[in-house]
Formats: structure tokens, C-alpha cells, sequence
């Protein structure tokens, strides 16, 4: 039997409450092979003892693992640029993590804060590039106290990073409605966005089975909320994914509701798969977090270690229990805990 070995990092909030959680219904998925579970204690309480996020040899240690759960990270009295350079964006990029799939769709028992727009108008995914662009470490502060003060915070392009990210979502296009629309600003970004567009407009001369088009992505948010039914993929910068793919999630049906992967095509260094959610350190413990974003996480990286039957069983329990409407977290409008909609979920795989 295929054993896959997994590194399950909670994190830090809520983190550590859903995490429980996705684990329980993936080990119940789990038909025709297993999942060995190796945890790391990986967070903002740790760098509060320590110093540091994880340990000098934290990114040689996952690195023999077949796949990474990860929870939240993000604490009080933590800067969050501490918490993401400090673990998250590492990973990222010595994995070569460069694509940030957010799929996102109106689950069943839910609503949108879009009035009148069904299911199928609020399914689509933005294909977000994960190790360049505008999240740079390249610039600085200059002055500091002076009334010249300034700061530089400088982008990168490249040309691989570019190419590997837009092909990636062109070949995500043809398995789905065969619609890409790339986020682009070449209107206000005299060099990034211009040299985006060329290289997105040569790529897709390659896929005239796929209908590109591009968007500046002021108005790809309005459209997101306006027209949601014309996006299916969207293929954006780090920086507006990021900001895309929470818009995305807000219109159909929250944060709570939505799963995300950090993806190493090749498979050469294991894949990141989390919520998209932050740690919520208000409620954590407190056993009302929703799960099912967590849980979605874990179903996407059955998908991406081939367990597709057992991704999809995944899938279908969280909506028969979303759709069911007996069992659920206060957000959703019930009294459920955090557990109890975890253990329907399992259940329903039985």
C-alpha cells in the first residue's frame, strides 16, 4: 500500500483548530493507501520563544516530504512580514512553489453577498504567480527620520517566472470552460505589466483553443463583482492574485469557504496546501471556526498526490453536509463546533 508522507505544520490560531480537523476527514479518505503524519510545531509562539519561525534546518526537513498541510500563521505583537518571511515565502520559493491555485465556488447551503447570482455564476480559480513580482526583498529605507526620507521597494520579472505562470494557466483553461483573463495595469506600470502583456499575448498564440483576453485589474475587480459569470481562469502577478483571489472568495461565499495550494509542477520539492484565511487569534480555541476551507486544502492535496477518487469523496461530503444544513459553524448560521463539523464531514465518508 502507498503510504504518502505528510509535514503538518498548525501554525498559530485557528490554524491549529482546523488543521485537526482536515486531517481527521483526509485520514478517513484515505482508501487503497495511507497518510503518515509528521507535525511541526512551526509558528508565531515559537518565534516568540526562539526568535525565528522554524529552525535553521526547517526547509531541509520538509523537504523529503511528499506533501505540507499547512494551518495559519499570524499572532499579536508578531509583524505579519515577520510571520510570512519568516516560514511561508521561504517554502515558496526554495521549493519553487510558483503556483498559487485558489480555486474558488458558491458551495452548497451557501450564499453570496451578490444578490441573485447562483451556483455555476460564482465558480472560477486564479492561477496566482507565487515567487516573484511585487513580493521582492530588492529596495530599502533611506533618511530614516529625515525629512528627505524615503523608501524603494523594487519588483521582478523574469522572463522564466513569467512564461511558466501563464502557460501553467493557459493548460488549466483547456481542462476547464477554455477562458483566461490575465490581471494586468500596462496602463500605469510603464515596465512590469507592458512586458506581462507581450510575453501573455505571445503564449496565447499558442492555445487559439482558449479565449484570452486581458484586463486592467481595476476593472477585473469590478467585474468580479459585477459580472462574476465572465471570469472562469485568471492568471495574475503575486500581487494582484493576492489581492484578487480574497476579492474572489469574499463573492462567493468567504474566506472560511476557501482552500488555496502553493504548487511545484514538477514535483521535485513537495507542494504547500492551505486556507486562504488568516489566524483568527480572536476565536481560536474557542471551537467555532470553520473548518471547510481547511478541509478543501487537504482535499486539493489528495489531488495533486493523484488520489483523485478520494479528493473528490472529500469534495462531496463537504457538500452534502454544507447542503444538509443539520451541522454547522456559527458563521455559517448554526451552532455547531469546529469538531462537530469536522466528524459530519468524515462521517459522510463512510
Amino acid at each position: 500500500m502507498k503510504v504518502y508522507r505528510i509535514a503538518s505544520i498548525p501554525g498559530d490560531g485557528i490554524g491549529v483548530d482546523v488543521t485537526l480537523e482536515a486531517r481527521k476527514v483526509l485520514d478517513r479518505a484515505a482508501s487503497g493507501f495511507g497518510l503518515e503524519w509528521t507535525e511541526f510545531d512551526w509558528s508565531c509562539e515559537r518565534y516568540l520563544s526562539t526568535g525565528s519561525m522554524m529552525p535553521d534546518d526547517g526547509l531541509a526537513a520538509l523537504s523529503s516530504f511528499d506533501g505540507i498541510l499547512l494551518g495559519a500563521v499570524g499572532f499579536p505583537g508578531v509583524p505579519d512580514h515577520i510571520s510570512l518571511w519568516g516560514l511561508l515565502i521561504p517554502v515558496r520559493r526554495a521549493f519553487s512553489q510558483y503556483v498559487n491555485l485558489r480555486p474558488v465556488r458558491l458551495l452548497p447551503g451557501t450564499s453570496s453577498v451578490l444578490a441573485g447570482r447562483s451556483a455555476p455564476e460564482l465558480e472560477m480559480v486564479i492561477v496566482r504567480e507565487n515567487s516573484e513580482g511585487e513580493y521582492s526583498t530588492l529596495g530599502g529605507r533611506h533618511g530614516a527620520g529625515e525629512p528627505g526620507e524615503f523608501v524603494l521597494q523594487e519588483s521582478v520579472f523574469t522572463r522564466v517566472g513569467v512564461e511558466r505562470i501563464i502557460r501553467y494557466a493557459f493548460e488549466l483553461a483547456r481542462t476547464r470552460a477554455g477562458r483566461l483573463c490575465s490581471a494586468t495595469k500596462s496602463n500605469g506600470l510603464i515596465h512590469s505589466m507592458p512586458f506581462w502583456d507581450e510575453i501573455f499575448a505571445a503564449i496565447a498564440v499558442e492555445y487559439p483553443d482558449v479565449v484570452a483576453e486581458q484586463c486592467h485589474i481595476d476593472a477585473l475587480a469590478a467585474r468580479m463583482v459585477q459580472a462574476p459569470d465572465r471570469l472562469d481562469v485568471i492568471v495574475a502577478s503575486n500581487l494582484f492574485g493576492d489581492i484578487l483571489s480574497d476579492l474572489a472568495a469574499a463573492v462567493t461565499g468567504g474566506l472560511g469557504m476557501a482552500p488555496s495550494g502553493n504548487i511545484n509542477p514538477s514535483g521535485s520539492h513537495p507542494s504547500m496546501f492551505e486556507a486562504v484565511h488568516g489566524s483568527a487569534p480572536d476565536i481560536a480555541g474557542q471551537g467555532i471556526a470553520n473548518p471547510v476551507a481547511q478541509i478543501l486544502a487537504g482535499a486539493m492535496l489528495l489531488s495533486h498526490l493523484g488520489e483523485t477518487a478520494a479528493a473528490a469523496s472529500v469534495e462531496a461530503a463537504v457538500e452534502k453536509v454544507l447542503s444538509d444544513g443539520a451541522v454547522l459553524t456559527p458563521d455559517l448560521g448554526g451552532t455547531a463546533t469546529t469538531s462537530e463539523l469536522g466528524s459530519a464531514i468524515a462521517d459522510c465518508l463512510t
